[in-house]
């Protein structure tokens, strides 16, 4: 076996879902389509986006002498659709334990594989959402995926319930090749979407209006013209994958640390909308939810009511 084809074997016997890999260089045109992004201010009060420009279309900016980026794709569909969809709703990937504490330790274990495969150490990093990393773009030049119309990554066997991540390195590993677009003439996230984030053509995300955006980085009050428009959600959004079609294929995860707590399932619309502080600290406490705060998620879903 070649060493990309056993790095992918250790890949995969480490729990992630699928793994390609590009080569590491200057992204010209996905620092084009970034530059025009922001400069129409699609990223709303996320300032920080702006921030290490250069080092988010150039790997080798992150890691010096840098030759290959290794995109990893790790499944969190969840095998009980829990909690209640009465309830506020809460994005799939937030049910369990943060993902970036999780996938991150898997990620140096995988390196600690990989180094002893090969007899040495390895120069990289690991990068799990917390990175100036164009992730979707790298697992689109790794071949995982295509950017959907919705702009997430979706596997053409698995569908877009995934958290991605990277390894940016000097292992001289063989490329993959992109797949191609198939979303087709399907507009089901376009039409689906309640606030209208997603432009009539597709593949074009305005982030300020996005319901993730609203309900997770906005900090400050949600404007008015949102009301009665987030669809019960209280915390993140799914709505644009729900109604893909290419999610048909998804299949329940196998992470116990991706399991809601015993409580969450269990919780009523009231018990939600009258969750106190001393829950919340209970339920979520090792949850993504924790980056809304209590009092975020309590603004959250009294705007629900409006």
């Amino acid at each position: 076996m070649t060493l990309t084809s056993n790095v992918k074997q250790l890949a995969q016997a480490a729990g992630f879902s699928f793994v390609g890999v590009a080569k590491a260089e200057m992204m010209d045109e996905e620092a084009h389509r970034l530059e025009e992004w922001l400069s129409q201010g699609r990223h709303g009060t996320m300032r920080w986006m702006e921030n290490h420009f250069d080092k988010r279309v150039d790997p080798t900016k992150l890691v010096p002498g840098a030759k290959t980026v290794i995109s990893l794709l790790y499944n969190y569909f969840p095998e009980d659709e829990s909690p209640s969809q009465e309830a506020p709703k809460i994005s799939r990937y937030a049910y369990g334990e943060d993902y970036h504490r999780v996938i991150r330790a898997k990620l140096k274990e995988l390196v600690f594989r990989i180094e002893e495969l090969i007899g040495a150490p390895m120069d990289g990093r690991v990068f799990v959402d917390s990175a100036p990393v164009m992730e979707r773009d790298w697992a689109k030049r790794a071949g995982v995926g295509w950017a959907g119309k919705n702009t997430l990554l979706i596997n053409p066997k698995a569908g877009s319930y995934f958290f991605l991540s990277e390894i940016i390195s000097d292992l001289d590993l063989e490329p993959d090749t992109q797949i191609k677009d198939y979303c087709g003439t399907c507009t089901a996230c376009i039409d689906a979407c309640p606030t209208e984030a997603i432009s009539p053509q597709g593949f074009l995300l305005d982030g300020s209006k996005c319901i993730s955006y609203l309900t997770i980085e906005l900090r400050e009050a949600i404007p008015e013209e949102f009301a009665g428009r987030m669809e019960g959600w209280a915390f993140g959004c799914d709505i644009c994958q729900e109604v893909c079609p290419w999610n048909r294929f998804s299949t329940p995860h196998k992470e116990p640390a991706f399991s809601p707590h015993a409580d969450l399932p269990e919780m009523t619309t009231r018990e939600m909308t009258e969750m106190t502080e001393e829950v919340f600290r209970k339920v979520f406490q090792k949850s993504a939810v924790k980056r809304t705060k209590y009092a975020g998620l309590r603004r959250n879903i009294d705007f629900l009511s409006r």
